[in-house]
């Protein structure tokens, strides 16, 4: 056992250390002796290989501006306000407003993408899309399944399958002569393969931020989660390309209305594109079942829509008596609303 050798009842005659640093040494050389005992970590790393293995950063590079210029303007925009006499009026007078969509710009600047790579996080996209990496979205991707702002895809937000079942309108900044592609995906839909997907929607060499130039590979699916399955996520992903890319392999057949067509997974296509895209924006939402899965199951996929339910016995009572001795004071309770005849009336 660890330090066994050590006579406990004679303390006195230790050695002693004398030092930090002596201590320091003994007990680095301790710890590195070799024992026969395996240790917390050892016993982890037995059932989790993967644990503690550091993740690969897969996105786009980041280039910060210089921090000198950055203070040289901050310092020169503070000069300015203080010299306003508008901003003072208006702030003594409480009537200072501040312009939301700047506050937008400068979050999706600056600490935008790392809050989303956070939430990617929580919510497992990278854990299911990408094993072992992870990318901070540099480029904000804005998806909206209306005209209005009310049905915009954010960073794990809820929508219903009727609200999605039409292609959204899909923008990002883009510059001019750029190549995109985005890809749909859902990691918890597969009716078979539990590490499987379904690809809802592909389009490839999308010029600039113009979706509706691209080539669409795969044509849009509105979402399926089948009755009973809870929650299901559906990701939105933005790669960059290092040019124009040839997706003959990835093309489905239109309309691509066979479950099997559709079996997916996103780090397959990655990697087998790897050298010539980039992942760069991500939106993810979460849906559950409603009344128009049932429709796409039946008349799109043409298939028998499966439901995930459980079947609970009812609650078994013994037979009511007149006189409950020694039961509790609701005991009538259980049989308020049974078809056996109830003794007394409360």
């Amino acid at each position: 056992m660890p330090n066994e050798d050590i006579d406990y009842k004679n303390l006195e005659s230790l050695e002693k250390y004398r030092s930090y640093t002596r201590y320091l040494n003994q007990a680095e050389a301790t710890r590195n002796k070799p024992t026969w005992w395996r240790t917390y970590k050892q016993y982890l790393e037995q059932e989790d290989p993967e644990h503690g293995v550091e993740r690969v950063d897969i996105g786009l590079p980041h280039y910060r501006p210089s921090r000198i210029k950055e203070a040289r303007e901050r310092k020169k925009l503070v000069k300015e306000n203080r010299n306003s006499v508008e901003l003072e009026r208006a702030t003594r007078l409480r009537t200072f407003k501040i312009s939301l969509e700047r506050v937008q710009a400068g979050w999706e600047e600056n600490n935008g993408p790392y809050e989303v790579q956070r939430l990617a996080d929580h919510y497992g996209v990278f854990r299911d899309l990408f094993p072992m990496a992870y990318f901070t979205p540099r480029v904000t991707l804005r998806v909206n399944y209306s005209t209005d702002d009310s049905l915009q895809v954010h960073y794990g937000n809820r929508l219903t399958p009727t609200e999605t079942a039409q292609a959204p309108q899909v923008s990002f900044p883009a510059d001019e002569g750029s190549f995109w592609t985005l890809l749909l995906t859902s990691p918890d839909e597969h009716l078979l393969d539990s590490e499987g997907e379904y690809v809802h929607w592909l389009v490839g060499n999308i010029p600039g931020g113009a979706v509706r130039l691209g080539d669409e590979l795969c044509h849009y699916l509105a979402p399926f989660p089948a009755k009973g399955t809870g929650f299901h996520r559906f990701v939105y992903i933005l790669f960059k390309q290092e040019g124009m890319m040839d997706f003959q392999e990835d093309v489905r057949q239109h309309p691509c209305d066979s479950l099997a067509e559709r079996t997916f997974k996103t780090v397959e296509f990655y990697r087998k594109h790897q050298d010539n895209m980039t992942p760069a924006g991500l939106a993810f939402f979460q849906t559950q079942w409603d009344e128009s899965v049932t429709n796409t199951f039946h008349n799109t996929l043409n298939m028998k829509e499966p439901v995930f339910e459980f079947n609970r016995l009812p609650v078994h009572h013994p037979p009511q008596v007149k006189f409950p001795r020694g039961q509790p004071l609701r005991y009538l309770d259980r049989y308020r609303n049974g078809k056996e005849h109830t003794y007394g009336i409360y």
